[in-house]
């Protein structure tokens, strides 16, 4: 059976990319998406959902095929500002998004209970499946609650980090995590997708696994520091890059596969997730390469390494490879 459907090989076995020639490119080209992302963070500025703006979301289903025109002059009668339709699932389902109602939360509930009644009134049969109505007070609260969970596990990951290794890869990873999670801000913007409890669950879940990716690439290097004490710094990390490389490409390809039929056939409900999350693999796995490995490069040996200086072969020292030029 195994001669018949011989183990499929992303990556060869043994690659020898010199990845370390790349590294100004890859970071001078990072460091500027990051700055754009920012930018873009301030203009147009990113689109808030529910969660963190308020305002309300009711999920319907019509008897028939949904008429958006009919719903939307529906709702136009009901003095509720601007409505935002949007056909899911079948085509009898519809997701109406309202602007916060002025007012306070009561404003908000009596709003819902007028639509409700004249959707229901103009579409017999209509049937409300889900309401949602967040106050202000209520948004600002998930609002300071989401960013404190992301600042919260961007410390621990950091700790982490630190413990596991030396301070000298706890800066690696500090800088790489900062400059994915701008981009993500930048991808959130530019797709105009919501952003909201969601989209914070999709951004840790997406340093977490940019956070693993790296803890391989670094674990590593650290191993072959030890190995290869006179070896350049510069072909060492190269090394260690090539030989994580199929596991590196092989975990990248397996989450794609699990998460971009969620993106395609996923509805309302999932699709920004998965496609946070896709984006997210293909960031994770390009910044463990060209941004966290090029910064142990720029720390330079001494930083990182703990005993003779490289060019002294030591007793342990399996091989010594020429310093690339």
């Amino acid at each position: 059976m195994i001669k018949l459907f011989p183990m499929l090989r992303l990556v060869p076995e043994k690659t020898d990319i010199k990845f370390m020639k790349g590294r100004f490119l890859g970071l001078i080209v990072s460091a500027v998406l990051s700055i754009l992302s920012v930018g873009l963070y301030f203009y147009p500025g990113m689109n808030y959902g529910i969660d963190f703006k308020g305002g309300i979301v009711m999920e319907v289903r019509t008897p028939q095929d949904a008429d958006f025109t009919r719903i939307r002059a529906v709702l136009s009668q009901q003095n509720v500002g601007q409505a935002g339709l949007q056909q899911f699932g079948g085509n009898n389902d519809v997701l109406i998004r309202l602007e916060r109602q002025p007012g306070d939360e009561a404003a908000q509930q009596r709003a819902v209970e007028r639509v409700r009644g004249a959707l229901t009134e103009a579409f017999p049969g209509l049937q409300v499946r889900r309401v949602e109505a967040v106050g202000a007070s209520v948004s600002r609260e998930l609002f300071v609650n989401g960013m404190t969970a992301m600042g919260l596990s961007f410390v621990a990951m950091l700790i982490y980090i630190w413990f596991r290794f030396e301070w000298q890869f706890g800066i690696g990873a500090v800088v790489t995590l900062l400059l994915d999670t701008t981009k993500m801000i930048g991808f959130y913007v530019i797709t105009d997708f919501q952003f909201n409890l969601v989209a914070i669950a999709a951004m840790l879940t997406v340093m977490g696994y940019s956070i693993n990716d790296k803890v391989v690439v670094y674990d590593r290097v650290r191993e072959n520091l030890r190995k290869y004490k006179s070896m350049s710094l510069r072909d060492l990390i190269d090394l260690s890059i090539n030989e994580t490389l199929s596991r590196t490409i092989g975990t990248s390809v397996a989450s794609l596969l699990a998460t971009l039929p969620l993106a395609l056939f996923g509805g309302e409900a999932l699709e920004e997730f998965a496609w946070a999350m896709v984006f997210g693999i293909f960031l994770a796995t390009s910044s463990s390469i060209f941004i966290a490995a090029p910064i142990l490069l720029f720390l330079g040996e001494d930083k990182l390494r703990r005993g003779p200086p490289p060019g002294k072969t030591t007793e342990g020292d399996k091989t010594a490879s020429p310093a690339t030029p």
